[in-house]
């Protein structure tokens, strides 16, 4: 049995991010996901004899906004090589990537870990790099199938420093990355179609000692369940083979879920492995302050500022304003259903994060796509803030509004939904109640206080659970007095 205390756990990730381009980084082929085999492989992307690349300027555009949202230095010139090596889904026996001048460096991210503690991740680079194509072992039998539809699909790679001390502070921080390509819409984050995946590099060293351990690396992981026990895996191991005085070979590793364990794939190559130098095809791509400047204005909020203002500006709990900003659709449907409605944040964050959540839950859509927009719904929390309705009632009309019967106000109105509000009424119903349970009423004046409920709800029950709650408590309490 090992012992983990005695070690210290070392992590850096090198996540690929696939830019949210129409066409790819070096040709004007398409980049839609699932189109048949090798139907978007451009000449270019094959290498075919003649061709040259052109940059794709929208792919500039999103690795500077990323940039600006980690406070990068971004390059005023950066520069693509060739890395090369020698596989079948790499129709070049090269990929064209950067090495030496990338165009993002010396960043660093706030990553919130599940303790509530803050820690700031740095991040060595992103870089831009075009995709390899896909080897389908299983398509045919006896042999390896080749699509190169993702060949020169454009990623960019961002490369943490190795910082990260435990797989659930590497999957907090990936969860991170994650969040703000899709909040600054450079990438859909698909991780199902391989949108966004990561190479985990691990090593351990003994605790207090300041020499990194010889690493290894696992290859293309897609989930972030799948990234903590690769990485928790790979600790245990690595230990273990120390503590029993063997020796760490740098390798590239695979995980195997099925068996939860991860496989040595090959040695792992240094930089040297790869002889980089310059792309001759490529002139040095070069953005002006005046250029970068410009992209800096059209930034929108982070994610990490809105919630601050969420929690500072509208006294939101931690919790809730995490979960608001999650992801940018359900932050803007939220500032859009608090535009409608301005001081009532609670109220809003309430019903996101509870009515209208499971139902998108239940019927599997994003918010963006939601039964019930954020007008509507500001329209049904009027109706609670102006105590023409019940919360219990709202309910009712949110499933009947989310199954398409209408706006709040005709649904409440075709099912006489209204909330009773006269005193005159409520008293009378109170009378009523209390006249036809005589013996309850002895049992509660003799000291029995939990029949005020009982009352509570034979009243609504009487007024088909119309009655204002606030109004029925206090005009019962002085009635029972």
């Amino acid at each position: 049995m090992t012992d983990s205390r005695l070690w210290q756990p070392v992590i850096g990730l090198e996540i690929h991010a696939q830019l949210s381009t129409a066409s790819k980084l070096f040709s004007a082929a398409s980049t839609a996901y699932g189109a048949e085999p090798n139907s978007q492989a451009g000449a270019v992307d094959v290498a075919l004899p003649g061709t040259l690349p052109v940059p794709n300027r929208a792919v500039l555009d999103k690795a500077i906004r990323f940039g600006l949202a980690i406070n990068a230095h971004i390059a005023q010139k950066s520069i693509f090589a060739r890395k090369n090596y020698f596989y079948p889904d790499l129709p070049k026996g090269y990929q064209i990537s950067q090495f030496e001048l990338p165009i993002v460096s010396t960043g660093s991210l706030p990553v919130r870990l599940e303790d509530g503690r803050v820690i700031a991740v740095e991040i060595q680079r992103a870089h831009l790099e075009e995709d390899a194509g896909k080897s389908l072992h299983d398509a045919f039998h006896a042999a390896t199938g080749i699509d190169f539809n993702r060949a020169g699909v454009p990623l960019l790679e961002i490369v943490s420093a190795p910082v990260l001390h435990s797989a659930q502070a590497a999957v907090a921080y990936m969860r991170t990355v994650h969040t703000l390509v899709r909040w600054l819409g450079i990438c859909d984050g698909n991780m199902q179609e391989g949108s966004f995946r990561c190479d985990a590099n691990v090593s351990v060293r003994p605790h207090g000692e300041e020499k990194l351990g010889t690493r290894t690396e696992i290859k293309n992981v897609n989930s972030f369940r799948f990234v903590e026990k690769a990485i928790e895996y790979e600790i245990e191991r690595q230990i273990r083979a120390l503590e029993n005085g063997e020796r760490i070979v740098q390798q590239t590793r695979l995980y195997d879920a099925a068996h939860h364990r991860t496989l040595p794939m090959r040695s792992k190559e240094d930089a040297d492995d790869y002889r980089y130098f310059p792309d001759p095809d490529l002139l040095p791509l070069t953005v002006s302050a005046a250029y970068i400047a410009t992209i800096r204005a059209g930034m929108p909020e982070l994610p990490s500022v809105r919630r601050a203002r969420y929690m500072d500006a509208l006294g939101l709990p931690e919790a809730d304003a995490t979960q608001l900003c999650a992801d940018k659709a359900t932050a803007d449907y939220f500032e859009a259903l608090l535009a409608a409605l301005p001081g009532e944040a609670r109220l809003c964050a309430n019903w996101i994060l509870g009515e209208l959540a499971a139902a998108l839950n239940e019927a599997g859509l994003p918010i963006e796509a939601s039964c019930v927009p954020a007008a509507a719904l500001a329209g049904l929390l009027a109706h609670i803030r102006d105590g023409a309705i019940s919360g219990k009632i709202a309910k009712s009309v949110f499933v009947a509004m989310w199954k398409g019967e209408g706006d709040a106000d005709t649904i409440i109105e075709q099912r006489g939904l209204r909330q009773i509000s006269d005193s005159g009424a409520l008293a009378a119903a109170i009378d009523a109640v209390l006249a036809g349970f005589p013996a309850q009423l002895a049992d509660y004046r003799k000291g029995n206080d939990k029949l005020l409920q009982f009352f509570v709800g034979q009243v609504m029950k009487r007024t088909r659970g119309q009655a204002n709650p606030q109004q029925l408590n206090a005009l019962l309490r002085e009635k029972l007095r």
